[in-house]
């Protein structure tokens, strides 16, 4: 029987989310830090990314090495991801050995050495890593499209960093860093699997409780002001594709048109965009779909917006099908885009958009690990929990209206970023 969530809040700041899911002998255990590449200065990027890495770098405790060989000696799986607002950790273990998850989370979020020989390492492995990306055309586009979008917030730069950063960073700038930011009051642990809630929120009490709370962590106050007129730029850059993003200031994931405008996303482009851990992409029978695809001007054509804490944006990428240009592509997107003011979407569409939207969310929380990302993701973005819960019968409220309404406020010209990728050498732009 899957139990009800329940949510507490240690006396050291410590966030505790806990689903039990007795399906099978299993437990994911999470722990998400509120830092991500948003609370990153100019000095600074790519800083969350790095000392995610160096988390795996062991304490006096558990040595380098020795965590891989635990966890994998008791069947379980361990990783990490940072993101624009966050940074998670995690380990999926046999019920009966998941303290295991406790005892060295709990020494990791105080005890990281940060060994000068592991941060030189590190260093080297972000800026091969970082190379690797740069022969990826939509990572050099969305990179550039990011900064022109974001003049003053910090979601101007990429998670990874800037190379510029990764390579003058010291080992004192990584442990102020860590110290900031890895503390129990900036937080949240997750856990979703087979467990008694009474007792697992004991033993986080005892690993978790008598770790100290760090300093208040400084808020991120420089909000993007009103974007005044469309914004392009161009990339050239390896390899022998076109691509195409358009992009528009879209709400954060508290304000109320966030879901409207997931749903009119859905209609139009194929995707759910609900969250970072579901579905979402492109269909055929999509309007974006057969304007682009169909008529042989993109191989690929796709849309979605993420749940963010400040205003983001929604994209719609394309690739340019070969023997077609980037005007031609642009055109039609605008074009179609342009028929929702005189076809908007109709019932059926609507229904059809809730229908794939409901179907991609609860295959994202169908396991216990994708119930925990989806629990921690709204609880660092949303800070509640209640937001992912209450999603569907949100949504399930949206009308027509709402989506006429959102098209009209965010798809607009004058809130258009646009970013053209074209192969070095080819100047038929």
């Amino acid at each position: 029987m899957t139990q009800s969530v329940s949510k507490t809040i240690l006396d050291n700041g410590l966030t505790v989310v806990l689903k039990e899911m007795h399906h099978a002998p299993v437990v994911s255990f999470m722990v998400w830090y509120r830092v991500g590449s948003r609370n990153e200065p100019t000095g600074l990027t790519g800083a969350a990314h790095w000392v995610e890495h160096l988390m795996f770098k062991g304490t006096e405790k558990f040595p380098h090495g020795a965590l891989d060989r635990l966890v994998s000696r008791e069947g379980g799986v361990w990783n990490a991801f940072t993101w624009l607002d966050f940074t998670a950790f995690y380990e999926t273990l046999p019920a009966n050995r998941i303290d295991l998850a406790l005892e060295l989370e709990a020494d990791r979020m105080v005890n990281l050495q940060m060994a000068e020989a592991d941060v030189a390492a590190e260093r080297q492995v972000i800026i091969a890593e970082r190379q690797m990306y740069e022969n990826d055309p939509r990572f050099l586009l969305n990179e550039e499209l990011s900064a022109i979008a974001f003049r003053v917030h910090p979601y101007h730069h990429e998670i990874i960093g800037d190379l510029a950063d990764l390579q003058t960073m010291t080992r004192a700038d990584l442990q102020g860093f860590y110290r900031r930011y890895y503390a129990p009051n900036n937080a949240v642990i997750v856990a979703v699997g087979d467990f008694d809630t009474a007792v697992m929120r004991q033993n986080i009490q005892k690993q978790f409780g008598g770790i100290p709370a760090g300093d208040p962590v400084p808020p991120v106050t420089r909000q993007e002001p009103a974007q005044r007129g469309e914004r392009r730029v161009v990339v050239q850059g390896p390899g022998d594709t076109r691509y195409l993003t358009a992009a528009w200031r879209a709400p954060a994931a508290t304000h109320p048109d966030y879901l409207p405008l997931t749903l009119l996303n859905a209609a139009f482009a194929g995707g759910s965009s609900l969250g970072m851990f579901g579905g979402g992409g492109s269909n055929k029978s999509s309007r974006l779909y057969k304007a682009l695809v169909d008529t042989g001007l993109a191989a690929v054509a796709y849309g979605g917006l993420a749940p963010t804490i400040d205003p983001h944006l929604y994209g719609i990428n394309a690739v340019v099908q070969n023997g077609r240009t980037l005007p031609e592509l642009e055109d039609a997107l605008h074009a179609e885009l342009a028929r929702l003011q005189t076809d908007p979407i109709t019932p059926a569409e609507l229904a059809k958009a809730m229908k794939r939207a409901k179907a991609e969310f609860v295959l994202a929380g169908e396991s216990i690990t994708g119930q925990a990302q989806l629990l921690g993701l709204t609880e660092c973005t949303v800070g509640d929990y209640h937001w992912y819960e209450s999603a569907l019968e949100r949504l399930a409220q949206v009308t027509l209206a709402d989506l006429e309404r959102v098209r009209r406020r965010y798809l607009d010209g004058r809130n258009r970023i646009v970013g053209w990728y074209e192969p070095e050498g080819n100047d038929h732009f």
